[in-house]
């Protein structure tokens, strides 16, 4: 085996990895980055965020065109689908992408290694691909960015195609006439919308008692609320036990109910720490009960100079989320400083409306026994969304009763991912309510509503 030294090995180019590669590139590492996709970018670029969003769109702009232009005043006939343009459209979109982040790793001279990447000791990590010779490299220190990979339940038999997780879901070749969801979480929302739009009947099944489990609950109600006028079936409380497929058809099993017929079945339960396969045992790395890797603050593990970070540690599994811990990783180890804070990390639901959340919930603040004051304001009360005919859902803050200090927002209308970006900055400056409120926010526009909900919380809300 040929071996080279670095400052750093990264394993894994998803958005943690690297990001985190860039950055130490930036601070003067000399930097290794080792991936097994031929293409760069994870789960994220290239299965998971990107190409949903990309189809997230078209399928509503579709939809739009369909059914709500008339609104407008605007008659359109003759509208098809092209499902096979629409997939290239999103294709284009990821290949644009992962090439770009091979030009940032050629223009911070960050090396890349393609292939299986396995955790030695002493700071040696070995690299095989199928075809070609096993490297060897090493480094004074390594970080773990590996990502995840979709869950299953038991008894449910993939095939790829008839029944399979989010990356089956992102090119079906036809319209499913009717799609079941196996999981009311983020994935399964917005991939079940996707295809509801284009024209599928959609059952989403949920073992829990609502959707998106962890997610504020007043947020929950609305969207599902809304997403039942769309068209969308729910049933919850459902334990699914099996799945399988049968000629041209899937059936799956309920317990205690009757067998649901389809003919595609999403399985989105979640994903799981990529772990395995790791070499973890080599060092004495143990998961928890999760198969998460435990870090301290510093993302650091039990092992000196091995760190971890994004998806294979504790906390929510989110690609921004990754960004920040692998730039605050590597400028730890060069700086001596690093910081992420959780309170300030959005979620997005890119779902028609969007739904975003950040900072803590009623449930936590209530649970924790802190006191609070909220404030919420409607779309249909804003002008813009008037003229969007995005009239649909609210935005809610919420403030410590006694010093004002924004805690959480929950928004659920049109634009929410961007809108909810104001709070978070809020929340990692410790604004006040009052703070948001006293901002002049340009009129006519959906921000004002994020204002409006901010004087709310003192019971001063102009429009309303």
């Amino acid at each position: 085996m040929s071996e080279s030294h670095f400052d750093l090995i990264v394993v894994g180019a998803g958005p943690g990895g690297y990001v985190a590669s860039v950055r130490a590139a930036q601070l003067g590492l000399k930097v290794a980055c080792i991936e097994k996709e031929a293409a760069l970018g994870g789960t994220c670029l290239r299965v998971g965020c990107i190409p949903s969003k990309a189809l997230l769109e078209s399928s509503e702009r579709y939809e739009e065109v369909k059914n709500h232009y008339q609104v407008h005043g605007i008659d359109v006939l003759g509208v098809e689908l092209n499902l096979d343009k629409m997939m290239a459209r999103k294709n284009k979109i990821v290949k644009t992408l992962t090439t770009g982040i091979a030009y940032l790793f050629k223009k911070n001279k960050v090396k890349r290694y393609e292939g299986l990447g396995t955790l030695l000791g002493d700071g040696k990590v070995s690299v095989t691909k199928e075809g070609a010779e096993a490297q060897m490299i090493s480094a004074d220190k390594i970080l773990i960015a590996s990502g995840s990979y979709a869950a299953n339940l038991p008894n449910i038999e993939w095939d790829g195609s008839r029944i399979g997780g989010s990356t089956s879901a992102l090119s079906y070749p036809e319209v499913p006439k009717h799609l079941v969801v196996i999981g009311a979480g983020v994935i399964g929302l917005e991939l079940g919308s996707v295809w509801a739009r284009l024209g599928a009947k959609v059952t989403v099944l949920e073992y829990m008692d609502m959707a998106m489990p962890g997610m504020d609950k007043e947020l929950s109600k609305e969207a599902v609320k809304i997403f039942k006028q769309q068209g969308m079936e729910f049933q919850f409380g459902v334990k699914v036990t099996g799945a399988r497929v049968e000629g041209d058809q899937c059936i799956v099993q309920r317990e205690g109910g009757e067998d649901v017929i389809c003919d595609r079945v999403l399985v989105s339960v979640g994903r799981r720490p990529n772990t395995e396969g790791l070499g973890l045992e080599n060092l004495g790395i143990e998961t928890d009960r999760r198969g998460c890797i435990p870090v301290n603050d510093h993302f650091q593990t039990s092992v000196s100079g091995v760190y971890a970070i994004g998806d294979v540690i504790a906390g929510p599994m989110l690609a921004h989320k990754a960004e920040e811990e692998g730039v605050a990783c590597v400028e730890a180890m060069v700086t001596g400083y690093g910081h992420v804070n959780y309170d300030a990390i959005p979620s997005v639901v890119y779902t028609h409306p969007e739904i975003a959340s950040v900072g803590k919930s009623e449930e936590e603040l209530k649970a924790a026994g802190t006191p609070f004051k909220k404030g919420s304001f409607p779309f249909k009360a804003n002008g813009r969304a008037m003229a969007l005919e995005a009239k649909e859902g609210f935005v809610k803050i919420l403030a410590h009763a006694e010093t004002d200090r924004v805690l959480g927002a929950h928004i659920i209308g049109a634009r929410a991912g961007d809108l909810i970006a104001e709070v978070g900055v809020s929340i990692e400056f410790g604004a006040s309510s009052e703070d948001i409120a006293r901002s002049s926010h340009a009129h006519p526009t959906l921000a004002e509503i994020v204002k409006e909900a901010a004087l709310a919380v003192d019971g001063r809300a102009i429009n309303m």
